[in-house]
């Protein structure tokens, strides 16, 4: 009976976890749909902005560069990874921080790395390293535009002062609710142009080119972030979402093998006390 008493914990545990994943995933659904509709409305402005100011970029000579796309001999590294502050989201966060190691053992084996971590599972990953240099994982408390601007501006200061020679942001770009895809993103210096940009010679600039673009790129380097933490938000949810439903349909199979088991135990246990009785009956008779 022991065994039996066993089984009958081992099934309560189980549906005690089933019940916890299962609020789990509609926690994560209700979330997911705010956040997929915000990252789905921003990435065609994002684009567009891009977009602008690449066909504005494309038709000014190489001296009226700006100071955020100065190229620089590559001695000091940023790596601005995004994570989330939570675990239980599948490989989520461990992905991420993966390539991060990846791309500092090969593409920056030879130089100063530091991390300005953005989620607090990135902050345990490197916290070790010493080279963080800064932990903003409370921007998930209250995600808006403006608290983001702040740390691209941050990091737009660091660059510009000559601190770093580079700054790179790695995060999850939502797809869908099962599929996220890692993205590296070069932040700073801006990305120059490949290949012919068709400007349209139709536009009248007022002000000149010049100003627009330097009004331009700030702004645009603060969507960027913005859109990558944004995506890295909603793949968060839907990577937890799919991991809840996963371990909900294993802890539903695990219990119902449990209770196979349980009525295989009990259905041995009443054999045997009905051949004990019975055998008990044999042996007065004889």
């Amino acid at each position: 009976m022991a065994n039996l008493k066993e089984i009958r914990n081992r099934i309560s545990s189980v549906s005690s976890t089933m019940q916890i994943t299962s609020a789990m995933k509609m926690v994560s659904a209700a979330k997911l749909k705010k956040a997929q509709d915000a990252i789905t409305a921003m990435r065609p402005y994002s684009d567009k902005l891009t977009e602008l100011l690449q066909s504005l970029s494309a038709t000014l000579d190489a001296d009226s560069g700006s100071a955020y796309s100065e190229e620089r001999e590559l001695k000091k590294v940023l790596i601005v990874p995004i994570t989330s502050n939570r675990g239980l989201a599948g490989a989520f966060n461990s992905n991420i921080i993966k390539e991060v190691n990846r791309l500092v053992s090969e593409t920056y084996a030879n130089q100063d790395v530091s991390y300005l971590v953005i989620g607090k599972k990135a902050n345990d990953a490197f916290k070790k390293t010493n080279n963080v240099i800064a932990n903003k994982s409370e921007i998930y408390d209250d995600l808006t535009f403006d608290n983001v601007s702040e740390i691209a501006q941050l990091l737009m200061d660091k660059f510009v002062s000559g601190e770093f020679d580079k700054i790179e942001i790695i995060y999850n770009k939502f797809k869908n609710a099962a599929t996220q895809i890692i993205m590296t993103e070069q932040f700073l210096p801006i990305v120059p142009v490949e290949g012919e940009v068709n400007a349209n010679s139709d536009y009248i600039f007022e002000p000149s080119k010049i100003e627009i673009i330097e009004e331009l790129i700030p702004k645009s380097l603060k969507t960027q972030l913005y859109k990558g933490i944004r995506d890295s938000f909603a793949s968060e949810h839907g990577a937890r979402m799919t991991a809840m439903h996963k371990a909900t349909d294993n802890a539903t199979e695990l219990r119902d093998q449990l209770k196979l088991t349980y009525n295989k135990a009990r259905q041995a246990a009443i054999t045997n006390e009905i051949l004990e009785i019975v055998g008990g009956a044999e042996a007065l008779n004889n």
